[in-house]
């Protein structure tokens, strides 16, 4: 042990880095586009207690939800609230892709609310996995966030999560 490292500036000398020897970061590097044969990106979204399966491919936005007895309908009738109608079409408005991308989507579990979420989450998924340069609208707009909040669950000697039975006096 004849080279003892005895302050910060013997160990920064000792484990000095060429600038040709730094490995490349995966920032540095692209990401590729994740496609498969039929030239559809797929993606899972989720929210509450839905799951929605999406697939996107170019196309003259086509938008078709299958429902829970397998019957693909328009998400205008799906998804009758026009609020509904609103959040699925953010993800192509933030990206600047609107009417450009076929989707079809099954949803499964959860309300109408925590589905439109869930297709959503899974729209934007999608759009970055097929196109990678839109990931960073995306990521600015908090569209690949999951959204983790859930309810919560019922405790014993409660009648709800949180709420006590009626009090009796008498």
């Amino acid at each position: 042990m004849a080279d003892e490292i005895k302050s910060l500036d013997a160990l920064k000398d000792a484990v000095s880095v060429d600038a040709d020897t730094v490995v490349a970061t995966e920032t540095d590097t692209p990401r590729e586009p994740m496609r498969d044969a039929q030239g559809r990106a797929y993606a899972t979204g989720k929210r509450k207690d839905a799951v929605a399966r999406v697939w996107i491919k170019p196309g003259t936005g086509k938008f078709l939800i299958r429902d829970h007895k397998g019957e693909y309908i328009d998400y205008t009738k799906y998804f009758a609230r026009p609020v509904l109608q609103m959040i699925l079409r953010q993800p192509f408005q933030v990206a600047n892709v609107e009417g450009q991308f076929d989707v079809m989507a099954t949803v499964a579990g959860g309300g109408l609310s925590g589905q439109a979420g869930a297709v959503k989450h899974g729209i934007s998924k999608a759009l970055q996995l097929y196109d990678p340069s839109l990931r960073s609208a995306l990521k600015a707009a908090g569209f690949l966030t999951r959204d983790s909040r859930v309810v919560e669950r019922k405790k014993y000697g409660k009648a709800k999560a949180r709420r006590s039975f009626q009090f009796s006096k008498r």
